[in-house]
């Protein structure tokens, strides 16, 4: 067994330099390899993150401005709506005093020609019965001599 213990000693005196080879090939990886590549990966993570953040920030962003886009398009339909209905009662209403003026002065002209009409119809009564006494004068002249007037 003596031999045995001997042969293991020897053996890990042995190991001994390969051993603090591979603990000094560990830090020294560590520090050449795995640290610059575990900042360079918080990095672009961060980068990542970073660009994301901003994504979602601006889409956030676009977002509202397109509600507010939506909102400020209603807004200027419905003041368009307004304004036509306004322009369409308006002519509405111009068309109508229109018509009432036209009404008005239509009548006024027919009780101008009614009222021409009945001074004619005077006129020509007055003057058919002035006339009616010298007509059938003439009348009976014509009959009485049998020749034309």
């Amino acid at each position: 067994m003596d031999r045995t213990i001997a042969a293991l000693g020897a053996l890990i005196l042995q190991s001994v330099p390969t051993f603090l080879l591979i603990i000094a090939l560990y830090f020294y990886l560590k520090k050449v390899y795995f640290d610059p590549m575990a900042r360079t990966l918080k990095e672009r993570y961060d980068a990542t993150e970073g660009a994301r953040s901003m994504a979602e920030a601006s889409f956030a962003r676009a977002a509202e401005l397109t509600s507010q886009y939506e909102a400020a398009l209603r807004s200027a339909r419905a003041e368009i709506y307004r304004e036509q209905e306004e322009y369409r009662q308006r002519l509405r209403q111009e068309q109508e005093q229109a018509l009432q003026d036209a009404r008005k002065s239509g009548a006024e002209m027919v009780k101008e020609a009614s009222e021409r009409l009945s001074v004619e119809l005077k006129s020509a009564k007055l003057s058919l019965e002035a006339q009616t006494s010298s007509l059938a004068e003439r009348i009976a002249d014509a009959i009485l001599r049998r020749r034309p007037a």
